[in-house]
């Protein structure tokens, strides 16, 4: 198996491996309303594509409105 010759210097090998570290930007696309969302994702609303996709999450324990409560 062949074996480097010489060793390579930090300097060489960092500015090899500084070439991946770059971030790329997020791809944005606007909306009916004219908002920027990311492309291909449902809404927080639940939303996608002007059609509601999923209903809004709702939390635990919570009571319903107009609930049943003792007086």
């Amino acid at each position: 198996m062949p074996n480097p010759k010489r060793k390579h210097t930090r300097s060489r090998r960092d500015s090899r491996r500084s070439a991946n570290w770059k971030l790329e930007a997020v791809p944005l696309s606007k909306d009916k309303d004219g908002r920027w969302h990311r492309p291909h994702t449902i809404s927080p609303e639940g939303f996608y594509n002007g059609v509601l996709v999923r209903p809004p999450k709702t939390k635990k324990g919570s009571k319903p409105e107009g609930g049943e409560g003792k007086s």
